[in-house]
């Protein structure tokens, strides 16, 4: 019985390996290299594909696929830290919701200490934090946690004077709880999907989650429960039950925010005309793909496979060039959330 061939990847391949019936005449592949395939040859020389210019092109999308720049970091934390700043001003601080964070623990020591500013005891939090930081993290880390920890502190004295509140502006503790949640999980995943944090204790999860197996969320956990066993002690068992409520919910919305954010598809491709598809994923979309032959249970007829990895937005491009091309491609996708390796940055 004969066994089907997986071949190699794109990029590295030899020869050619499409149907006969392809029609090449518009297509940028020289005829010679789309010829019908020979038993082990891959679908089309990847690298051929590309002029220097192209390649080169490619290489640079590949490493900022890879790397994330300093003016993006930037705009990314900022947006993060005003989200936890509205959080805390909002709905925390009026609430005493200590969800855990700096800004939790500043609310705790507040209360502990007679007469001290929740402003200056997150001042306090902060330097302890940035400390450690500076022992167990990177140096750009610890850098982007000091600037967004004066920026949270910014933030935070900037609205409490444009919009100074005492008391709950819902009504409804549900309600602010489940709002405080979002806009700190929200703002905790956006940071780290950037290598930084928005200060405070999200400098001690960074460093357990890169030190530990640990994943982010149980870390965030694990750290902001500090705060919340606090609560418990300091206030009302109510309100000791909503941060501990607050809390859990938390975890499940920062991890559900950063796959959501590493999330990526395995494309699988089966179509009348491969070698025009493997040439759109190389030279319009700079990704590669793994050609395998296979064949068909039912017909037994030999078909070509491409397999890509893509995001959701080359996905949908993707898509869209195949069903203007063949209709009748069948194409499968299957979603995962974390992809390592050159043009995937871990996140």
């Amino acid at each position: 019985m004969k066994m089907p061939n997986v071949l190699a990847s794109a990029r590295g391949g030899r020869g050619v390996s499409t149907t006969p019936a392809e029609n090449l005449g518009d297509f940028k592949v020289a005829p010679h290299e789309a010829e019908p395939a020979f038993e082990g040859a891959s679908l089309i020389q990847g690298a051929a594909l590309l002029t220097p210019e192209e390649d080169a092109r490619s290489a640079r999308a590949i490493e900022r696929r890879d790397s994330v720049g300093a003016v993006k970091t930037a705009v990314m934390l900022n947006f993060a830290v005003i989200m936890a700043a509205l959080a805390y001003v909002l709905f925390t601080a009026p609430n005493n919701l200590a969800l855990g964070g700096a800004s939790g623990l500043s609310i705790v020591i507040a209360a502990l200490v007679p007469g001290l500013p929740s402003a200056v005891a997150l001042w306090g939090v902060n330097l302890v934090c940035i400390a450690i930081g500076l022992m167990l993290v990177g140096k750009r880390a610890v850098a982007w946690s000091v600037a967004a920890s004066l920026a949270l502190s910014a933030y935070v004295s900037l609205f409490t004077q444009v919009m100074p509140i005492a008391r709950s502006i819902t009504g409804d503790l549900w309600i602010d709880l489940l709002c405080a949640v979002v806009l700190t999980a929200v703002s905790a995943a956006v940071a780290y999907s950037v290598g930084a944090s928005t200060g405070g204790t999200d400098i001690i999860i960074v460093a357990l989650t890169k030190r530990t197996s640990l994943t982010t969320g149980i870390a965030t956990l694990l750290v902001n429960s500090a705060s919340v066993v606090g609560s418990l002690l300091l206030f009302d068992l109510r309100t000791g039950i909503y941060c501990v409520i607050g809390l859990l919910i938390m975890t499940v919305v920062v991890n559900g925010v950063l796959d959501g954010m590493k999330q990526h598809k395995v494309v699988t491709v089966i179509c009348r005309q491969p070698a025009r598809v493997e040439e759109f994923i190389i030279r319009d979309l700079q990704r590669t793909a793994t050609i395998s032959e296979a064949y068909g249970a039912y017909s037994g007829n030999k078909v070509t496979s491409i397999m890509t990895v893509l995001n959701p937005r080359e996905t949908l491009r993707l898509e869209k060039y195949i069903r203007g091309l063949d209709p009748t491609a069948f194409i499968t996708y299957v979603n995962t959330s974390q992809i390592t390796g050159r043009g995937f940055r871990l996140v």
